[in-house]
């Protein structure tokens, strides 16, 4: 007798599928799902009569992602959660997560390339981000990769095309603080 993949609890793994989370237990409940790394909780809409969904990733305080849930067919209690709604959710919420991460990365490490005099310089700006003591480096390179020069600027110190050329036109002495 052979059994159809969904009638054993825990399907195998796809390839390359990462482990499962050894951390929290598989919760399959109408308004509460956790695996795959995260948990999807559905919440009363606060501001009206609706439903939200709640997507925190495992480990994390605070939800990555809330958006709006679709109410059930009584029109009064949100529609259950189940394995496809769970996987959209999933996906959509480890997506904002990663532009996120890549909108923050952009932020603190900045790259132009300009021309000052007859050369092309690629100026950096790396900032390392602290409650308590934040610091930025500006860095120039030639186009063979050679370090031209680095100094320490303020976090706040804001990279654009003029400010790049200002700073090599000025043999790369330390930037003005404005």
């Amino acid at each position: 007798m052979t059994q159809a993949l969904t009638d054993f609890p825990n399907p195998p793994p796809e390839p390359g599928a990462a482990p499962p989370s050894e951390t929290l237990p598989k919760i399959q409940e109408p308004r509460l799902w956790c695996g795959d790394g995260w948990t999807a909780k559905v919440l009363k809409n606060e501001d009206d009569d609706g439903w939200a969904v709640a997507m925190t990733k495992d480990g994390e305080p605070e939800p990555a992602l809330i958006g709006p849930w679709t109410m059930g067919r009584d029109k009064k209690n949100p529609k259950p959660l189940d394995i496809n709604a769970f996987h959209t959710l999933v996906k959509t919420a480890s997506e904002f997560v990663r532009r996120h991460e890549q909108q923050l990365h952009a932020t603190l490490h900045q790259r132009i390339t300009v021309t000052a005099g007859a050369a092309r310089i690629t100026v950096s700006l790396d900032i390392e981000p602290d409650d308590e003591h934040p610091q930025a480096q500006l860095s120039a390179h030639d186009e063979a990769g050679e370090l031209l020069a680095q100094v320490k600027v303020a976090p706040s110190f804001k990279l654009n095309r003029a400010s790049a050329v200002a700073w090599a036109d000025n043999n790369f002495n330390k930037p003005v603080e404005r």
